[in-house]
């Protein structure tokens, strides 16, 4: 991702989750315009709307009320319009159920949610720095679970 201002869509039903993410992406050097939605039937109504500015990047929690992020996964991956969105899956599952099928249902990279504020920052910073059209063209298993 380049030097200009990215725009980020966080989709997470903790409250505490998307107040962490959001400090620590505005304490990372990228520059960066936030969105949070707190279940995925917001982001899906969102990201719908006639005329918006997609997102450069989507931070998916799996374990959401209302719409999940797998049924969100599905439907963008669906979707002409925002089937080439990059999309991280960020949840606390480390299943490997959840990362096979994430996997193969287009998510571009796995992300666990970091035990600390530090690992986080750490993590969304990295993750904003990958070049994508290298990363995705270039997918498999080892290189979509992110390590931290």
């Amino acid at each position: 991702m380049s030097n200009k201002l990215l725009n980020i869509v966080l989709a997470d039903d903790d409250e505490d989750d998307r107040m962490l993410f959001s400090e620590a992406i505005e304490e990372i050097a990228i520059k960066t315009q936030l969105t949070c939605f707190k279940h995925g039937q917001e982001l899906m109504e969102h990201l719908n709307t006639p005329n918006i500015t997609l997102p450069n990047l989507i931070f998916l929690d799996l374990n959401m009320p209302i719409k999940n992020g797998m049924q969100c996964l599905k439907e963008i991956k669906s979707n002409p319009a925002l089937r080439d969105l990059c999309i991280a899956i960020y949840s606390t599952s480390s299943s490997e159920k959840d990362i096979e099928e994430t996997f193969l249902n287009g998510a571009n990279i796995y992300l666990n949610k970091p035990n600390n504020f530090v690992k986080l920052q750490d993590s969304v910073e990295r993750i904003l720095q990958l070049n994508w059209q290298y990363h995705t063209s270039n997918l498999n298993k080892d290189t979509f679970l992110f390590r931290i």
